[in-house]
């Protein structure tokens, strides 16, 4: 209860306290927009009220009315243009974050840090540094909520989505799940731990898998045989995937697409949905043959192989 109560007092992120500073006057404004109104309807109720014996006086100046009027017109317009702000500026994701990898599923939050590190309902983060969270659904519309940090993004079946943050200091927050995900929801919590960078990096060091998800991807790779068909050397013709992360692609349609995420996911499940120029649409489906994680795994291997061939992997 505490640390609930922690959390909605006191944001821990930068974002989170320019979206405090935000409500706090928007709230500031309300209250005192309220408090003239309240006053002006009291006093005109006891100035003119039935018995007294005034006559009405005269109409009011027209002049005074477009003048409140567009007065509260600059300032709606002006909270419009704070929020705008800092929802665009929370939108663009910084270079040099740390990515890492969230699958939602009824009814948990399983995390896939750069490393091969796997967590269930518990995510650990270095403080000091921008995290960059890339979210898929295994089944319907979950949504990552994180109050301290004024952060909440949804996880789409059938797609990424991707929020980042930056918590000023270690300490522990809740996880909540905010959109209605079955009869289990009020259950998919967990926690957000941030560690000291030192910690983070003792953290990482004891949790150490046999490969990290790079490595899972390039195993993934061979392992469903698309090396037989993408390789330099195979005898099928099929369009190259080393150094592609990031980079324009033509399709047969005429227009040109670039190879992010979405794109790659496309190409895996559907394969006929962006067929490239030149090529014919002969790759399967892998819709029934694997499973999120294991598509985020094949994706980070991409992007590995991209920034290794020069490409920085963004688009």
């Amino acid at each position: 209860m505490l640390e609930s109560l922690a959390d909605i007092l006191g944001a821990v992120t930068d974002f989170g306290a320019r979206v405090d500073a935000l409500f706090l006057v928007m709230l500031a404004a309300s209250l005192i927009l309220v408090a003239a109104l309240v006053a002006l309807v009291v006093g005109f109720c006891v100035r003119y009220r039935r018995g007294r014996g005034d006559h009405a006086g005269p109409r009011l100046d027209h002049r005074l009315e477009y003048g409140w009027s567009l007065a509260l017109l600059a300032v709606f317009l002006g909270f419009f243009a704070w929020g705008a702000w800092v929802y665009v500026d929370q939108q663009r994701v910084p270079d040099g974050t740390l990515q890492i990898r969230a699958v939602a599923k009824q009814w948990m939050w399983k995390f896939h840090h750069p490393g091969g590190q796997r967590e269930i309902n518990h995510l650990h983060v270095p403080a000091g540094r921008p995290v960059e969270i890339v979210l898929a659904s295994e089944d319907v519309i979950h949504s990552f909520y994180v109050p301290a940090f004024r952060l909440k993004q949804d996880a789409v079946p059938g797609r990424y989505t991707r929020t980042w943050f930056e918590a000023d200091a270690p300490g522990v927050h809740r996880l909540f799940c905010a959109e209605y995900c079955g009869t289990q929801h009020s259950r998919m919590r967990g926690t957000v731990t941030v560690l000291s960078p030192d910690e983070y990096a003792q953290w990482l060091a004891e949790r150490t898998p046999d490969e990290g998800l790079a490595e899972a991807g390039a195993r993934l790779y061979s392992a469903l045989g698309c090396s037989g068909c993408h390789e330099p050397g195979s005898q099928v013709h099929a369009p190259g995937l080393r150094d592609l992360y990031g980079r324009p692609v033509a399709l047969a349609s005429g227009e040109t697409v670039i190879a992010d995420e979405a794109y790659l996911r496309d190409a895996i499940l559907l394969p006929e949905k962006h067929v490239v120029a030149g090529f014919d649409p002969v790759m399967p489906s892998f819709s029934t043959q694997i499973e999120e994680a294991d598509l985020m795994r094949l994706i980070a291997w991409l992007r590995a192989e991209s920034r290794a061939g020069g490409n920085d992997g963004r688009p």
